[in-house]
């Protein structure tokens, strides 16, 4: 495994030097996370690709500097091999979706798990959540930033398969790598507060397979239908008792169907049937 780390942001890069066509993969985490919570999800994949995780700005082990979405974006897109598949998370899955309108990147294939064209409700957007509760959270954030994450870690369990392990899981990560730095958690609720990303999702010309928790509070099953509805190369896979977080409560039916999407010829329509995954 190899590690990157000083100016730019911290990565890791682990899986198979002999993957032949495959395309290297990018793993972007949710928000208050860090690479740590993919470690399964890479031991799964390395025989098949050459698997990259990065830390967001100012979260595990990357700095956080003061700037615009804008600079932060292009540091990540600094940190991208040209041709690869990029697989986002819940706030990750946002940037991911983002990162894929730029031409020079040459993205492959998009992979968005338990994401959301716009996380808060709108008169014409109901599957968000309310603005109040990004704000609740923000609020906290002035005086106890670690207990914001531990609520937020609980409302990523609500219904849940297996979220005990779930929950030790995102403990861990956090615990041997590192928490977010406050001010990068402000900004990333900012973020999903403000980002609307239902125009720039019906101009990505990019394969995708969009990952949806049955239970999910954070980003509804509804949500992920209507982005991969939006989105004018997607799939739907809706996995069957799964919460905000189901490449960790379902990780094979999660890397199985990743391969599977990994190998397929890209469609030549829209395609938004579903799927659901035991």
């Amino acid at each position: 495994m190899r590690s990157r780390i000083g100016a730019a942001l911290y990565s890791e890069t682990s899986g198979s030097e002999s993957a032949g066509d495959a395309a290297p993969l990018v793993l972007l985490h949710g928000w208050g996370m860090n690479l740590r919570v993919f470690d399964a999800l890479r031991a799964a994949l390395g025989a098949h690709h050459r698997v990259t995780a990065i830390d967001l700005p100012g979260h595990g082990r990357s700095p956080w500097t003061e700037s615009s979405p804008q600079q932060q974006l292009a540091n990540l897109a600094a940190m991208l091999p040209r041709g690869a598949i990029l697989l986002g998370w819940s706030l990750g899955a946002q940037l991911a979706l983002q990162l894929a309108a730029e031409p020079a990147l040459a993205v492959r294939r998009l992979v968005l798990i338990a994401s959301s064209a716009r996380f808060v409700r709108a008169d014409d957007w109901p599957h968000g959540l309310p603005e109040a509760t990004l704000r609740q959270f923000a609020a906290q954030l002035e005086h106890d930033a670690g207990q914001s994450i531990a609520d937020f870690i609980e409302l990523q369990l609500r219904g849940s398969a297996d979220a005990t392990a779930v929950r030790a899981t995102l403990h861990h990560a956090l615990r041997v790598h590192g928490a977010a730095h406050p001010a990068a958690l402000a900004a990333g609720l900012a973020l999903l507060e403000h980002n609307d990303l239902r125009a720039l999702a019906r101009r990505i010309e990019v394969p995708a397979l969009v990952i949806a928790g049955q239970y999910d509070r954070v980003t509804p099953p509804q949500a992920a239908r209507a982005l991969a509805q939006l989105l004018p190369q997607a799939q739907l896979l809706q996995i069957r008792r799964a919460g905000h977080a189901p490449f960790l409560s379902h990780p094979d039916q999660v890397g199985a169907a990743l391969l599977a999407f990994a190998r397929e010829p890209a469609p030549s329509w829209h395609s938004t049937g579903t799927r659901a995954a035991p």
